[in-house]
C-alpha cells in the first residue's frame, strides 16, 4: 500500500509578518547606520597636485590694504596686497578649525571669522586669537595683467 500524499503545510500568517518585521528592521539599521559611517569615515580626496595657478585677478585691480580669495586646487587660497605695497599669498583655510579666513582692511591684517583669528599679511604668522600655527605661504608675482601664485618648496 502506498501512503497517502500530504500536502505542504499551508504558508502561515505569522512566518510572513515576522519576514516583513525583519526585513523592516534591516532596512531601517541600513538606512541609519549608512550615513553615520560614512560621516565617519568619509571618502579619500585625491589633492591637487597644481604647484602654480593663474590667478584671474588683475594686479593694478589689488590695491594697497586689500585682499582677495582664489581657488588653489581644492582649496581656497589668499592674495594680499600689503599697506606696503607688497603681494603676498597665503592658503586661506585658518590653522585653527579650517575655516576660510578673509582680509580686512579695518585691521590690516588677515581675520578669521569663526574664532577671531589674525595673521600678519606680510609673513602669516599668527598674531590673535586661537590658530597655533601660521598659514601655509605661497609666493606670488606679477605678470602682465595676471598674478600668478606657486607653492613654495617648503609647503
Amino acid at each position: 500500500m502506498s501512503e497517502p500524499l500530504v500536502a505542504p503545510p499551508p504558508f502561515e500568517r505569522r512566518s510572513l509578518l515576522t519576514w516583513f518585521l525583519g526585513t523592516g528592521v534591516g532596512a531601517f539599521l541600513a538606512s541609519v547606520l549608512y550615513p553615520i559611517t560614512r560621516y565617519v569615515i568619509p571618502p579619500k580626496l585625491e589633492e591637487s597636485s597644481a604647484v602654480t595657478v593663474t590667478v584671474d585677478i588683475q594686479p593694478a585691480s589689488l590695491k594697497p590694504n586689500s585682499g582677495r580669495i582664489f581657488k588653489f586646487g581644492s582649496k581656497p587660497g589668499i592674495v594680499v596686497r600689503t599697506p606696503a605695497g607688497e603681494l603676498k599669498a597665503f592658503s586661506a583655510v585658518c590653522t585653527h578649525l579650517a575655516c576660510t579666513v578673509q582680509y580686512r582692511e579695518d585691521l590690516q591684517h588677515i581675520w578669521c571669522a569663526c574664532h577671531n583669528g589674525h595673521f600678519d599679511p606680510v609673513t602669516g604668522r599668527n598674531i590673535g586669537g586661537p590658530p597655533p600655527r601660521p598659514l601655509d605661504a605661497y609666493t606670488a608675482n606679477a605678470r602682465g595683467d595676471k598674478i600668478v601664485v606657486s607653492r613654495s618648496a617648503t609647503t
